[in-house]
């Protein structure tokens, strides 16, 4: 009987760790048909020995890897290493979101023999199946790999909606309650996904990467069983939903919100601006029941002719709207914009500056979350999108072609994982990335998020009256007062965090 080590290599702080759904949707597949262990990296902090530790034993057919970019690849690449070096023939799996969008680039590093893109679970278990020498390694689909110097690409595997029968093995991850967080829906939050991918085809949206428009709603009988577990199992009191996309087509959002209204469950989620904007009144009232808190939005732009060229499918009108409707509902929006693309950078910055403080005008609870644009390479889009369309030409300061990375370890370095967490941008300036970060600093000290539980009242009160004046007057330049303040109280950043 096959067995797989999975692992999660370090992305977070230990008390941020959250359930590693990805990881537990594999396990219950592989569990079908052999038996698989989890290390967890968020929690086990000396996860690179555990796994050595665990391939000593032996008796391991195949390590999974589930690999995102930005400052999960440099543990991912550590852990690869060293289990090459210790058990070169012990395949070496890598999943999820890097291999998916840069397969080429996995696969051109020594120590990664197979990637599996987009969904994994069958993919996954085929794959063991076949080291096992029950299937042809070229007839899994979703499977790239290596054959000699050729870089082998299977079929896409087509988008497969859950098992309704499936039930995450909790039971793999110790004490599961570990992973329960305090946060501001709750004292004990856990972390899940009821549904998978989402219809809309952002060009700059990895999950349109991944999914290619597909997407899937979970079974009533199932997000009721799961809700059910963690609340009544597990002590949990609020749900951090990780769908990609949580209010899909109102008529299939009912029974799911009926379910959630009789737990009454404080809930944050993915949403977007026109979905909300298109709900029934009796539909916002379940929504309401159900207590949602938070809904985070992908603005992305004040400006429609950039809405449209990322084909993002909503209008700046209705970003305006939403924020409106969700005070009226008593509903946070935690409202995401992405500044200074390669085209009329200063511009567009500062016109997304101006649209967020009528967003803060109309709805002062509103969160605000500001990334830098950074699109994906044309060779990591789905591949019904590539080519189809010109793009925002992608310059660097000297006016050349930005050249992305061929190598997991280019992708790690500072410059690239700042790229990959929408942080900075070969096209900015040192004047322009100042100018981002004062504005900033100035809008989180004048409305604190209210997921920071830390931070004492009285020090968010004195930081709102320090930066009142400067957001008042737009004097956003050379904040000193508030970063030396920021020295001492340490104020959560939910684009780096979340909840």
């Amino acid at each position: 009987m096959p067995h797989t080590l999975l692992i999660n290599p370090t992305i977070t702080a230990r008390s941020s760790a959250r359930f590693p759904l990805a990881l537990l949707n594999l396990a219950a597949a592989l569990d079908r048909r052999g038996s698989s262990r989890i290390v967890d990296g968020n929690v086990d902090r000396d996860f690179i020995r555990t796994t050595l530790q665990a391939l000593d034993r032996g008796g391991v057919d195949a390590v999974g890897l589930s690999v995102m970019g930005g400052p999960q690849l440099a543990p991912s690449i550590e852990l690869s290493k060293a289990i090459r070096e210790r058990h070169p023939q012990v395949p070496i799996v890598w999943g999820g979101y890097f291999p998916t969008l840069y397969t080429d680039t996995a696969l051109a590093a020594p120590y990664v023999d197979y990637a599996i893109r987009a969904q994994g679970e069958q993919t996954m278990a085929e794959l063991v199946a076949a080291l096992g020498g029950q299937g042809e390694m070229a007839k899994v689909a979703g499977l790239s790999w290596k054959r000699g110097d050729e870089h082998v690409h299977n079929p896409n595997r087509h988008f497969v909606p859950g098992d309704p029968s499936v039930q995450l093995p909790y039971d793999k991850l110790g004490d599961p309650r570990q992973y329960l967080a305090r946060t501001f829906l709750g004292r004990r939050t856990a972390g899940h996904q009821a549904a998978l991918g989402c219809r809309f085809r952002c060009t700059f949206c990895g999950v349109n990467a991944m999914f290619g428009g597909a997407t899937a709603l979970p079974a009533v009988q199932r997000l009721e069983r799961d809700l059910k577990y963690l609340k009544y199992e597990l002590g949990a009191d609020s749900v951090q939903f990780f769908d990609h996309n949580f209010f899909d087509r109102e008529v299939e959002m009912i029974p799911l919100l009926e379910v959630m209204a009789k737990l009454e469950m404080p809930w944050w989620c993915y949403a977007r601006a026109d979905a909300l904007l298109n709900l029934s009144e009796s539909t916002w009232k379940l929504v309401r029941k159900s207590r949602l808190k938070m809904a985070y939005i992908g603005a992305e732009s004040p400006s429609g002719k950039m809405l449209k060229e990322i084909r993002k499918g909503t209008r700046p009108d209705q970003t305006l709207e939403v924020a409106e409707l969700c005070r009226r509902n008593g509903v946070i929006p935690e409202l995401s914009f992405m500044v200074a693309p390669p085209v009329d950078t200063e511009e567009e910055t500062e016109h997304t500056f101006e649209f967020i403080r009528e967003l803060k005008r109309i709805n002062p609870a509103s969160e605000i979350i500001v990334y830098v644009y950074t699109p994906l390479p044309e060779s990591a889009k789905h591949e019904s999108d590539r080519g189809k369309r010109a793009s925002m030409p992608l310059l660097d300061l000297n006016g050349e072609p930005v050249v992305f990375p061929s190598t997991p370890e280019e992708w790690a370095q500072p410059q690239w994982v700042d790229y990959a967490c929408h942080a900075d941008a070969p096209w900015l300036t040192d004047k322009m990335r100042k100018r981002i970060h004062d504005f900033v600093t100035v809008l989180r000290c004048r409305y604190p998020t209210v997921q920071d539980m830390r931070t004492p009242r009285w020090a968010k009160h004195g930081l709102r009256t320090m930066a009142s004046w400067r957001y008042r007057y737009r004097r956003y330049d050379q904040p000193w007062e508030l970063n030396l303040a920021n020295r001492w109280v340490k104020l959560r950043l939910p684009q780096v965090s979340s909840l």
